[in-house]
C-alpha cells in the first residue's frame, strides 16, 4: 500500500486537491447566491439545490474549459512546434521518435501502440483528442449552464422573457466568460515555455537540469 501511495503520490495530491476546492468553491459560491436571492426578496436555496443551479455549473464549466484548451492545444503544438533553450519543447531537429514506430513495440507496449492504419493513428494522437474532447463537452455544458444563470438573473431581475441556448451563444456575455479564462491559460503557458529557458527547478520535470546551459533544448 505504501509503495502503491508513494507511485501515484502525483496524481492522488492533484485530484484531492481538486476535490477539496471544488468543495470549497460550491458552499461559497452557495453563500454568494443565498445573498443574491436574499437581496431579492427570494428565498434562500438549500446547498443541494445550490448544485443543480445555472450559477454553480457555469462557475465550474467555464474554468474546466480553458484548462482543457490550454492542455490539449499544449499537447497538440507541441507535437508539431519547437522553442530553442525550453524543457518544454522537444529537440529542435527531432521530427519522429523512433519508438513511435509500430515495429519498434516492446512485448509491453500498449496493443494499440502495434497495430496500424486508423487504429493507430488514433492512438498515437489519443491525448489530444481526449483533452481537446473534453474542452468541446466543457464548452457546450457552459452554454447550457451559462444560459441557464443568465436566465435565472433576468428572472431575479425581472426582466422579461428568456433567452435560448442559441441566443446566449452570440452574446457577449457568453464569450467574456469563455476569453478571460483562455487569454490567461495561454499566457500561463507561454511563460512557462520561456521562463524555463533561464530559470529552474531542482528536481522537477519541467525543468532543465540545474546545470544545463540555456540553449539546451528538449532532450
Amino acid at each position: 500500500m505504501v509503495r502503491w501511495l508513494r507511485f501515484n503520490s502525483l496524481a492522488l495530491v492533484l485530484f484531492a486537491g481538486f476535490v477539496v476546492f471544488i468543495v470549497l468553491q460550491s458552499v461559497f459560491g452557495w453563500q454568494v447566491r443565498n445573498e443574491q436571492l436574499q437581496t431579492a426578496g427570494q428565498a434562500a436555496d438549500s446547498y443541494g439545490h445550490y448544485l443543480s443551479t445555472g450559477h454553480f455549473g457555469e462557475a465550474v464549466t467555464e474554468n474546466w474549459e480553458s484548462e482543457f484548451l490550454q492542455m490539449g492545444t499544449y499537447v497538440l503544438l507541441t507535437a508539431y512546434l519547437v522553442q530553442k533553450g525550453s524543457p518544454e519543447s522537444k529537440p529542435l531537429r527531432q521530427k519522429d521518435r523512433p519508438e513511435d514506430k509500430p515495429e519498434n513495440a516492446k512485448p509491453g507496449s500498449p496493443k494499440l501502440s502495434k497495430a496500424t492504419g486508423l487504429a493507430r493513428t488514433v492512438y498515437a494522437n489519443s491525448l489530444s483528442i481526449v483533452l481537446l474532447g473534453l474542452f468541446g463537452l466543457s464548452f457546450a455544458v457552459h452554454l447550457l449552464t451559462g444560459t441557464a444563470e443568465y436566465n435565472e438573473e433576468r428572472a431575479l431581475e425581472q426582466q422579461a422573457g428568456p433567452v435560448t441556448v442559441w441566443q446566449f451563444l452570440g452574446m457577449p456575455d457568453f464569450w467574456f466568460q469563455s476569453l478571460q479564462n483562455w487569454q490567461s491559460e495561454f499566457l500561463a503557458v507561454g511563460a512557462l515555455v520561456v521562463l524555463s529557458i533561464f530559470l529552474r527547478q531542482h528536481g522537477s520535470p519541467q525543468s532543465k537540469p540545474v546545470t544545463a546551459p540555456h540553449h539546451q533544448t528538449g532532450e
